[in-house]
């Protein structure tokens, strides 16, 4: 049997997630998605687990969504949806935004199960976190960086707006924009001084940390982790993140589906999906020379 998308391991109080499609990037496909979910789920219902780490396998947590160029705009494409209210085949072309909203907002109810878990979540980003990625890790409560890492939503230059929209409620309204509007990629130095991530440390010790940190909560009653969690996260959900992941959901349907969009996807076929990843971040130096990303 193939080896799974994503791995799940707990050792004593810490349960380990894995992304697991190193060949790949790690980059996000349903099943990833979904195995991620399970894992929280798994964990959640573990009882001698009282904390989790989620990490990437390979040289980097992950680079985003998948973009086979296979699949050409249509991005729903081997995705689950449960929107299947009946109507006409649609044209070539045609874009039904409510069956977009429902189908990237399974991704987004995925994801926040990350939030929602009453255990503290722990993510571990080395090499890179692009993209979708960041729907995912930014879900988590903690975040550990490696010292040499990157992270960065470049689908602001084109195709795509942040689904779970963790930045703004992370960052502030001055480095939101400042990261959002461009795209740009933050270094884990600049990462840490904006206070996106709590730590930084050399890649070689990023796992001996972040464990180690993990394991602190055993000595702290679950009931008390829980409810401490729980009140972080409300004063959050009371400032609108619900409204803002539903705008954020919705609006990247709307990037996917403009002419600049469709023009963009369309010449995947003729100069190549990498070379036109590099040139979208050619006029910003930050990506070109690292490695692909979606």
């Amino acid at each position: 049997m193939p080896e799974s998308v994503v791995l799940y391991e707990e050792r004593g109080s810490v349960a380990i997630v894995s992304l697991n499609r190193p060949e790949k990037m790690n980059t996000l496909t349903e099943d990833m998605v979904q195995g991620v979910a399970d894992a929280i789920d798994r964990a959640t219902a573990s009882r001698p687990v009282r904390a989790i780490v989620i990490r990437g396998t390979g040289r980097a947590l992950t680079g985003g969504y998948d973009l086979n160029p296979d699949h050409g705009a249509d991005i729903e494409k081997g995705w689950s949806n449960p929107y299947d209210a009946p109507g006409p085949v649609p044209r070539a072309g045609a874009w039904d935004p409510v069956r977009d909203l429902q189908f990237m907002g399974n991704n987004v109810k995925r994801f926040m199960k990350i939030w929602e878990c009453p255990k503290p979540v722990l993510g571990q980003i080395h090499g890179w976190a692009i993209g979708g990625a960041t729907d995912l890790i930014l879900c988590c409560d903690l975040l550990y960086m490696a010292e040499d890492a990157y992270i960065g939503y470049a689908p602001s230059r084109i195709f795509g707006t942040p689904t779970t929209m963790m930045w703004v409620y992370r960052l502030g309204l001055e480095h939101a924009k400042q990261f959002l509007l461009s795209g740009d990629a933050i270094d884990a130095e600049t990462a840490h001084r904006i206070g996106l991530v709590s730590h930084v440390c050399p890649a070689d010790e990023l796992e001996a940390r972040i464990e180690a940190h993990a394991r602190r909560f055993e000595h702290i009653p679950a009931n008390q982790l829980a409810l401490n969690k729980l009140l972080i996260n409300q004063a959050f959900e009371n400032m609108g993140l619900r409204t803002t992941q539903l705008l954020g959901t919705f609006f990247d349907g709307v990037t996917r589906h403009t002419e600049e969009a469709y023009q963009w996807v369309e010449s995947f076929q003729t100069k190549g999906f990498r070379e036109v990843i590099a040139e979208r971040d050619a006029p910003f130096g930050d990506y070109g020379a690292r490695p692909r990303q979606t």
